[in-house]
């Protein structure tokens, strides 16, 4: 039997639809959602969360020619499922395949790529702008961010600006789900709870009906929903209000009929403007409203079952995590801190154990290292951790109110490298790159889950700001030992010497992770390979003894070639004055799309079979 969903091809589709058939969609989309999700993995409660705030969107407004940003981005399957996409929702983050985060070359109906948070409104107010400066007076413009979002400082810069901007054609629509990646906190998370409370209603009922008055149907609904009719537009004190954007809200973000017949008013209006919809993470999936979280972001699973707990060898963050709790145990000065990152940065068990010294800051990577700065100043032992994707957005932190100053502050970095199925937006690809030049910094890249624990306890132990970049999930299996010993700084280990005979003697320099593909390649060629432990003081000593006592010298990194740890090896050589044939192996200079990571590995030349052939081509000419 047909279904309505397998009808709608685009937008216009949408607009053909009853409103007992818009509710049909509704869930027809939420059973399509979990049934692709659960197979590819993807970013499940968030999604099916705004699955009837995607159509009444699309239905109201005329897409693509109306301007629509899904901040972050991981919540807007619906959407790319309403906009032709259907057919390829089987691909969802695989490699070749649909981005799981809108994307501009993907479809005419994303005009912005997101992925990273907090950027709608700015992107969004720039579009209106040009919009206006191009004489489209008619052109609407809407950005969709969720709570957990507005924590961060681009967003009130943003609204700072537009509020000023009367004449533009501009929608904010706050999407209130009370989660992000982790709760929300802070004071925001506390406005936006006291905009739900019965006394800031009361003040705005009549100002609600006053709105919903024209609409008929809408005023007998939102008299019925008396917690929505209640606050359809805010006092002049809200904060939105401040900033001189025209605030309307909180309504049922599941509700089409509610959802629609405002959409279609606010359209009609001119200046900033700021519609508040309530939803729930995971709605219409039991398991994803009990735990929104966990189904945050998920690989394929048994959809009947839900997820299940599975043993596995211990990931780099679960050796991050076990180590914090060892070491905050021993020394009471210890403070943990992350930009709303708890679970994913495996601070749970740390917020549990000492609530006192644990500080989610929000989606506030820069705050985040300044505060860092500033315990480190007075004595404390902060341990800042980002994805390294995210600490692009506190460069400038770390330089001014870290690195200048001195401050021992630890960094722990997870997710450097290739991630896999997130694809370009959240690869920490560049990150070796950009704090490498930074005076003062020490930089550390393990290769083991052993030495990711005692590169944590060097960092602590030292008296510099300090990186500990590894990668995402497990590593080799090497049995981690519970003493902590600091690693001398700056010095390689070299874990295997080659016997080749003299034209085909190969040294391989292997940095963080791809130690493994180092080994695996040196049996085969039987060349030396150096775990070189530190890009930054990198072993100047062991890369002339390599370059000394070989022919050829190969890189290995898990970061973009240009600026990376390869590059640190060529300007040792070129200090010294030696001269060497050196084949730098890592990301290339593009973009990395979303796929697994053998394919990723493959597309960059960085797995084994790869490597092998560079190093035999290379070879050649030594000849």
């Amino acid at each position: 039997m047909s279904t309505i969903l397998e009808t709608i091809n685009s937008p216009a589709d949408l607009k053909k639809l009853s409103m007992p058939e818009l509710k049909q969609l509704a869930n027809e989309l939420r059973t399509f959602i979990i049934d692709n999700v659960s197979k590819t993995g993807g970013h499940l409660s968030s999604s099916l969360g705004t699955v009837e705030l995607a159509i009444a969107i699309h239905y109201v407004f005329d897409t693509p020619e109306d301007r629509l940003v899904w901040d972050v981005g991981h919540q807007a399957y619906a959407h790319k499922i309403l906009t032709g996409r259907r057919d390829r929702m089987p691909t969802l983050r695989q490699y070749k395949g649909l981005s799981g985060f809108p994307k501009r070359s993907e479809s005419p109906y994303d005009c912005f790529g997101t992925g990273h948070s907090s950027t709608s409104i700015s992107a969004i107010l720039g579009m209106a702008v040009a919009a206006k400066t191009l004489g489209k007076k008619d052109r609407s413009h809407i950005a969709v961010i969720g709570d957990g979002a507005m924590t961060a400082g681009m967003v009130f810069e943003a609204l700072n600006c537009a509020g000023d901007m009367k004449d533009l054609r501009l929608l904010v629509i706050l999407n209130d789900n009370d989660c992000s990646i982790s709760p929300p906190v802070g004071a925001l998370k506390n406005h936006f709870t006291q905009l739900m409370s019965g006394q800031f209603y009361a003040q705005a009922r009549d100002i609600g009906k006053a709105i919903v008055r024209p609409l008929p149907k809408l005023f007998d609904l939102t008299k019925r929903a008396e917690e929505y009719s209640k606050g359809m537009v805010a006092p002049h004190s809200t904060l939105f209000e401040e900033f001189g954007m025209n605030y309307h809200g909180p309504i049922d973000g599941h509700d089409l009929e509610v959802l629609i017949p405002v959409l279609q008013n606010m359209k009609q209006l001119n200046g900033p403007l700021v519609l508040h919809v309530v939803t729930q993470k995971g709605h219409g999936y039991a398991p994803a409203v009990d735990n929104p979280t966990k189904y945050h972001g998920i690989s394929p699973f048994d959809s009947s079952k839900g997820i299940v707990p599975s043993s596995h060898a211990k990931t780099y963050t679960e050796v991050f995590s076990d180590w914090l709790l060892d070491i905050a145990r021993k020394d009471p000065r210890v403070i943990a801190i992350t930009p709303a990152m708890k679970e994913g940065s495996g601070l749970v068990a740390f917020a549990k154990e000492f609530p006192s010294r644990f500080f989610d800051v929000a989606i506030a990577e820069q705050h985040a290292a300044t505060f860092a700065g500033g315990l480190a100043a007075e004595g404390l032992k902060p341990v800042c951790t980002f994805y390294s994707t995210f600490s692009q957005r506190a460069f400038d932190q770390i330089v001014h109110d870290v690195a200048i100053q001195d401050l021992p502050v630890l960094f722990p970095l997870d997710r450097g490298g290739l991630v896999g199925a997130d694809g370009a937006t959240h690869h920490g690809s560049f990150d070796l790159s950009f704090l490498r030049c930074i005076p003062n910094l020490v930089i550390m890249a393990p290769s083991d889950e052993n030495e990711c624990r005692q590169m944590l306890y060097t960092g602590y132990k030292l008296d510099h700001p300090a990186i500990v970049r590894y990668p995402r999930g497990k590593g080799p299996g090497v049995p981690v030992e519970k003493e902590m010993h600091e690693l001398p700084l700056g010095k390689a280990r070299r874990v295997r010497t080659g016997t080749a005979p003299k034209g085909s003697r190969v040294a391989m320099l292997a940095f963080g992770s791809m130690l493994a593909e180092a080994k695996a390649v040196a049996e085969k060629i039987d060349a030396t390979v150096y775990d070189m432990r530190f890009v930054k003081p990198v072993d100047a000593d062991a890369i002339e003894e390599a370059a000394k006592n070989n022919d050829l010298l190969v890189t290995l990194e898990e970061n973009v070639i240009i600026g990376g740890a390869g590059d640190a090896c060529l300007e040792v050589l070129a200090a010294k004055g030696l001269l060497a044939d050196v084949l730098q192996i890592g990301i290339p200079d593009r973009f990395i799309q979303q796929g697994d990571n053998l394919h990723l590995y493959q597309e960059c030349g960085m797995d084994e079979e790869s490597i092998l052939n560079k190093i035999e081509e290379r070879l050649k000419r030594v000849e």
